[in-house]
């Protein structure tokens, strides 16, 4: 296990160590059913589940279903059915369109160089600190909100984080549902708009969740130089992406009777898609010379109607963040896993200039 593997690990192992367990003792499978939830491993069957197995897209736990808790109400965009929702992806595409990508990593180019330049003097940085305002600066501007960007990004981490606590059971469940509540009301008052308040949750957390993972991982193990060559840099974000997969888990509900990799899997069954594991992130270090087939590291966004539309804009922004990072070839100070946030990911993690 390579230094940098072994550090991203502990994202897992120190915020979820149950599940991260039963995910890894259950691997080798390509699905395994544990009563009435599916746990879909392979590569093949996670991708049929998303592009050939109706889904329940607002059951309460899904994505859908957790979006509408920090929205507070319907027709959310993650809810991924009817007209509304096709109409609101294709504007955000426009939005995410190329031209519209490369405005936004204007903005975002210069948060990233400001913030690194520090550490040619000798400071420390703070990534996770740097991943808040850039989420923030880039969120703002793709919304079109006049907000300062800490506390947009404050408020978008704060609702997710308590919304993935309010599907959890135990004796909390009460109390984590009256506090994601809350934290949901505290986000619309400050947006405004149920859709832009969960594009905005979408942004921010994802970001702050893979940048500061993906320093650490080239820090760890010397990939400073793929990162720096114009030559390299792509695919290096694409595979660092894949190994990162910001979010792990995409939790569903079948909506109808099917099978995935020749198992039934029936209507009202909870399905556990493991992006990790079906995009190989488990058992395939990042390599931007051999790097996995395309149609593999793609799945970290989805598949199908179910494809990130932010795809584009996290892969510029991470070329851009690790370009950034790179001339001072950043080795890692000290770093703490968030325990309490919505997708795995460290609380801070501080990296200084390299000798």
């Amino acid at each position: 296990m390579t230094p940098g593997r072994r550090r991203d690990r502990a994202v897992y192992t120190r915020s979820h160590p149950a599940l991260f367990a039963l995910l890894t003792l259950t691997r080798r499978a390509a699905t395994v059913r544990i009563g009435r939830t599916v746990l879909v491993h392979g590569t093949d069957p996670y991708r049929d589940a998303l592009t050939r197995l109706p889904l329940d897209r607002a059951a309460a736990g899904t994505t859908g279903g957790i979006a509408r808790d920090v929205s507070g109400g319907e027709g959310v965009l993650f809810d991924q059915a009817g007209a509304d929702h096709r109409g609101a992806r294709r504007a955000l595409a426009d939005a995410l369109s190329a031209p519209g990508v490369e405005r936004l990593r204007r903005l975002g180019r210069e948060v990233l160089e400001r913030r690194a330049a520090a550490l040619a003097t000798g400071g420390r940085v703070d990534v996770v600190d740097v991943a808040v305002e850039l989420s923030g600066t880039v969120a703002a501007e793709l919304l079109g909100l006049d907000l300062p960007p800490r506390r947009l990004a404050g408020a978008a981490r704060a609702a997710a984080a308590a919304a993935a606590r309010a599907h959890l059971p135990g004796p909390l469940a009460s109390r984590n549902r009256h506090r994601a509540r809350a934290a949901a009301g505290e986000l619309l008052a400050l947006i405004g708009d149920e859709r832009a308040a969960m594009l905005a949750v979408a942004a921010v957390n994802t970001t702050v969740a893979a940048l500061p993972r993906a320093v650490a991982w080239c820090a760890d193990d010397g990939l400073w130089p793929q990162a720096a060559d114009p030559a390299t840099a792509a695919a290096l974000a694409g595979e660092l992406l894949r190994v990162l997969a910001p979010s792990p888990l995409l939790p569903r509900v079948a909506a109808a009777d099917g099978t995935l990799a020749g198992r039934p899997v029936r209507a009202g069954d909870r399905l556990i898609l493991v992006t990790r594991h079906a995009a190989r992130a488990h058992d395939r270090d990042p390599d931007a010379v051999a790097a996995v087939p395309a149609a593999t590291a793609q799945l970290v966004f989805g598949a199908g109607p179910h494809a990130c539309p932010g795809a584009r804009l996290a892969r510029a922004q991470l070329v851009d963040a690790l370009a950034a990072f790179a001339p001072y070839r950043p080795v890692v100070s000290r770093a703490r896993v968030d325990r309490r946030s919505a997708l795995p990911g460290w609380g801070f993690l501080e990296v200084s200039a390299c000798g």
